[in-house]
């Protein structure tokens, strides 16, 4: 199946100008850094999920909110902006442009909007969302694991996808 509207997104002056931002600002961080790396990991688990679970959304809906679920971010480094609610505004510029309609925008810009909110409904796109973007996270291989608050008590990283 062709994704025609993500390679779009993909290569879009928008997006691209929202990556550099975050680029420029998590240059010094030594935690996970939002890039496209961590966009398309989101995206990817996701996907897989939703085959795994016999989910009923559309591959592109899915990619669009793994690439586009943290493009506020540079707002919360810059002005304290809540990035998930930042990234849901910002996403429809993007989503319209690349070929979205009114009812797919909608549905991306709440799952993106609410993504940091832990939900366990099984058939919501924003409990999707935050569960893939957990499950991304390299921990594994991670230099700054013992100053990462998730790894405070002990834990140790597990890899699901």
């Amino acid at each position: 199946m062709l994704m025609e509207r993500i390679n779009r997104i993909l290569v879009d002056e928008i997006y691209l100008s929202h990556l550099n931002k975050i680029k420029e600002h998590e240059k010094q961080r030594i935690f996970c850094r939002h890039d496209i790396t961590h966009f398309l990991d989101v995206a990817r688990i996701a996907w897989i999920i939703t085959l795994e679970r016999n989910l009923n959304f559309q591959k592109e809906i899915v990619y669009a909110c793994g690439l586009l679920h943290d493009i506020g971010r540079w707002l919360e480094y810059e002005e304290g902006t809540d990035h998930a609610l930042a990234s849901g505004e910002m996403c429809v510029e993007i989503l319209e442009k690349n070929g979205f309609d009114p009812e797919e925008i909608r549905q991306i810009k709440k799952a993106i909007a609410s993504h940091r909110v832990k939900c366990d409904a099984n058939e919501d796109l924003s409990a999707l969302l935050y569960e893939s973007d957990k499950a991304s996270r390299r921990c594994y291989s991670c230099d700054a694991i013992g100053q990462c608050k998730k790894f405070q008590n002990g834990e140790i990283p597990e890899i699901k996808y």
